[in-house]
């Protein structure tokens, strides 16, 4: 749901939002920062990867939206908007040529050609580097810019409201400490005071420390390499593009940094969890020649799970209609008002306490596998939405839910805010709206006491870190400067919500959901992942 107008350039190789009077997303602050990443280079990757194929509005079986990419996209927290709606707000010449002498109209290039494949530089892949620990995949914290134009309703009011209404994932002392440690830029100055009254066309830039959730250690595996597709076999809890708290610890990342597999045109889209065959088109004639054949229909997908029971020896076939509850949180459930749909299942094998199921859906809904399994009573062991006892005693089976929606998701959001895997929802702390928000959970909000001694320190961390080279891995520290490792390295920041908390390091098997993508066909290819060590026959259960 786009609620502004935007229009997508290519700027040196890489894509760029020029953004007026955009109206964005109610998810604020915390770790997803204080400004919408509007004009950031993920930002078109995700919804890339997010964008519906307009031909059934369809999301995927087991994505929140497995889609076709579109050619142009938006912020990861925007709601897909089409490339007709991005390319419909792109100003004739003509008009351009009117406006050049009015007062405050940014003067917007004409659009270069542009590029469909997702695209990033060596400046991006530079931002921070990985190191692994425990069995994990982890990326060093780093510093980031978010971007955006003043959207209308801000006009004539304060930084001082905006904040205040529509920023509250973190308290006023933050954004008063962000203002004294030169955070934020009004207009490429620091502002001075949020005081300030904004007006059309005002550009805001805010930077903060990001922290990003760690992933699985194991490897992005090559399955084929062509002239057309590269094809991989993606561990669970990565996710295929950058949204949320993710990005360096990505698929599309991983890829450019690790393989120097760039441009790539992704054709579907796996959930963060779910793992398995992922298929990137080189070119954008593969690509749309893969679009055609997945409308109509010609693209097999096969599935395996492991589920709670004795899942039946013969074929299942469920055709229940799956509503989405919340697009935020991200959790459907069968209803009558739903959309149409249908799975086919077949057991593989039973161990005495699970069994091992074969899954071939024929549509494509959001989580349709999972809600399908979870409504016949053997929700994969280990799927932590929908075999969640914040559905009730029954788990869903049958569609029995004894709580309404409203409760469902609050349940399901405690749940998760307890165990600190909000990642889980693809949410973070700052998504979370009063009804949702755990009063009892720690908080991490700033002393005001403290502000003016955070302020400071934040201060002296700029000038440290402007003074060191981008290349940061390679900096060596003396013995004697090790005050200064922690600037260098961006490992911590005084105005950072994130450095003040302690997070528990998740074990590698609780990164992993037992559903995988095994086979995906269509016209002149076939590609099949290794069935993974829980789907094997000789897998013991803890």
């Amino acid at each position: 749901m786009w609620l502004g107008r935007c229009a997508c350039l290519l700027v040196l190789g890489q894509w760029r939002f020029m953004v007026g009077r955009l109206v964005f997303p109610r998810t604020w602050g915390g770790c997803k920062g204080l400004m919408a990443e509007t004009l950031s280079t993920e930002a078109q990757a995700a919804d890339a990867l997010r964008a519906p194929a307009q031909q059934n509005g369809d999301a995927s079986d087991e994505a929140r939206g497995e889609r076709l990419p579109a050619p142009v996209g938006s912020e990861v927290e925007l709601a897909p908007g089409s490339a007709e709606q991005a390319s419909a707000a792109v100003p004739d010449p003509g008009k351009r040529k009117k406006r050049r002498g009015a007062t405050r109209e940014r003067i917007v290039p004409p659009p270069k050609k542009r590029r469909t494949g997702v695209s990033f530089t060596d400046e991006h892949f530079a931002e921070t580097s990985y190191y692994f620990e425990g069995g994990l995949r982890k990326v060093r914290p780093y510093y980031f810019d978010f971007r955006t134009y003043c959207k209308g309703r801000w006009v004539g009011h304060s930084l001082l409201h905006v904040f205040r209404t529509e920023f509250r994932a973190q308290p006023l002392a933050y954004y008063e400490a962000a203002v004294r440690a030169g955070r934020l830029h009004l207009n490429g100055e620091p502002v001075q005071d949020l005081a300030i009254v904004l007006k059309d066309n005002d550009f805001l830039r805010n930077t903060v420390h990001r922290h990003e959730p760690p992933v699985t250690a194991e490897p992005i595996r090559l399955l084929a390499e062509n002239e057309e597709v590269v094809v991989v076999d993606k561990p669970s809890s990565i996710p295929v593009h950058p949204c949320g708290r993710f990005r360096h610890n990505t698929v599309i990342f991983i890829l450019g940094k690790e393989h120097q597999l760039k441009e790539l045109h992704p054709l579907h889209r796996l959930d963060r969890l779910t793992s398995g065959v992922l298929m990137f088109a080189k070119t954008a004639a593969v690509s749309e020649r893969i679009h055609e054949q997945v409308r109509d229909r010609q693209l097999e997908k096969e599935y395996v799970c492991r589920v709670e029971g004795e899942f039946p020896a013969e074929e299942v076939t469920c055709k229940e209609p799956i509503l989405v509850v919340s697009y935020k949180v991200g959790v459907c459930r069968v209803d009558p008002r739903g959309k149409p749909c249908e799975t086919v299942f077949q057991r593989l094998s039973y161990s005495g306490h699970s069994s091992v199921v074969q899954c071939r859906p024929l549509t494509g809904r959001t989580h349709q596998i999972r809600v399908h399994l979870q409504f016949l009573g053997h929700p994969i062991i280990n799927d932590p939405i929908y075999n969640s006892v914040a559905w009730g005693p029954s788990r869903g089976r049958g569609g029995h839910i004894p709580k309404t929606d409203e409760e469902l998701l609050q349940d399901l959001v405690a749940e998760h805010q307890a165990k600190q895997s909000l990642d889980v929802l693809e949410l973070c702390e700052s998504d979370l709206s009063p009804g949702l928000i755990d009063s009892t959970a720690p908080s991490s909000e700033l002393d005001k006491n403290s502000l003016e001694e955070l302020a400071s320190a934040a201060q002296k961390m700029n000038g440290a870190i402007e003074k060191v080279p981008q290349d940061l891995d390679r900096v060596a520290v003396a013995p004697g400067e090790a005050a200064e490792a922690d600037v260098v390295n961006q490992e911590t920041d005084p105005l950072c919500a994130e450095c003040r908390l302690v997070r528990q390091d998740p074990l590698p098997q609780e990164l992993v959901m037992f559903l995988h993508a095994r086979r995906y066909k269509g016209p002149g290819f076939e590609y099949f992942s290794p069935l993974p060590a829980w789907a094997q026959d000789d897998w013991q259960e803890d």
